[in-house]
């Protein structure tokens, strides 16, 4: 009983904020050097989020072939755009959610949360990581299908489709944060049991469908979904170059959203992370 009220109530000392950024920064080279060091899966991994999209698209040219009046380029961007923005929100959701499960099989889980750093550190340099890796991948992944769609981004508003991305970033933060304490909860199946958050958020936001497809009943769903206003948002400015005064409205929403969840998210991870050192969840690698 005593171990455990010691370590519920156990809080590591922090240093000053230089530290603390230096400790963040930290974390998200750490992260650049773990995906070094499995290199020729991520590549793998990037391959397969590529022909995923290619797929998607390819899709998108054998409708608008079947279908009179509509324009191939635009049902292709509309189909490419939406795997593309998934993928980077899926990489932030995910990368977030599942940092404690990568921490347990690398087998540093309880070091790291021992040590002398704040977690709003050890997540920021989480997040960070995964806002840059996931804008990689998805700048690569674009490249690739307009080259072999051949698609037309002259009139696109590319900066203002990167601003809708960086709003609704801390949103999906905020939810990875949430998801993360899965992870905590159950060492064995909590990663697992994350897809099943991410599965109803695609259900629901019209990432490769329009809203309008979805039951009566599931549409209300879409509302409460950041994704439906970054897919929507982004849509307008990449299909049809929509200039900042049209996005203003769902980056607003987008950052209503992240001030909402991000703090939820936080407080969330630190209920699962008390739990996990009180039960010594912590303790279990593999």
């Amino acid at each position: 009983m005593n171990e455990e009220k010691a370590a519920e109530s156990y809080r590591p000392p922090h240093g000053s904020t230089s530290m603390e950024f230096g400790a963040a920064w930290g974390i998200l080279v750490r992260n650049f050097n773990l995906i070094r060091r499995y290199l020729s899966w991520e590549i793998v991994f990037l391959f397969y989020t590529l022909i995923n999209t290619l797929t998607i698209g390819l899709i998108g040219v054998d409708q608008a072939a079947n279908s009179l009046g509509t324009s191939s380029d635009e049902v292709i961007l509309y189909l490419v755009a939406g795997a593309l923005l998934w993928g980077f929100l899926s990489v932030l959701f995910n990368e977030v959610s599942q940092s404690v499960s990568w921490e347990r099989w690398e087998g540093t889980i309880e070091y790291t949360f021992m040590a002398p750093v704040r977690r709003i550190s050890y997540l920021g340099g989480v997040c960070l990581f995964a806002m840059a890796y996931g804008l990689v991948r998805t700048v690569v992944i674009m490249v690739a299908a307009s080259m072999f769609f051949s698609l037309e981004l002259a009139g696109a508003n590319l900066g203002g489709a990167l601003l809708v991305l960086t709003a609704a970033s801390f949103s999906f933060i905020g939810l990875g944060l949430m998801a993360a304490v899965l992870p905590l909860m159950s060492p064995e199946r909590g990663s697992q049991a994350t897809h099943i958050v991410q599965g109803m958020i695609l259900l629901v936001s019209g990432v490769y469908y329009s809203i309008d497809a979805l039951p009566g009943w599931l549409r209300p769903l879409s509302t409460v979904s950041p994704a439906t206003y970054t897919l929507r948002a982004a849509r307008e400015a990449l299909l049809m170059g929509a200039p900042f005064a049209e996005l203003k409205g769902d980056i607003g929403i987008l950052l209503l959203f992240g001030l909402l969840l991000v703090p939820l998210g936080l407080y969330v991870f630190s209920l699962g992370e008390r739990y996990a050192m009180r039960t010594g969840k912590l303790k279990r690698s593999g």
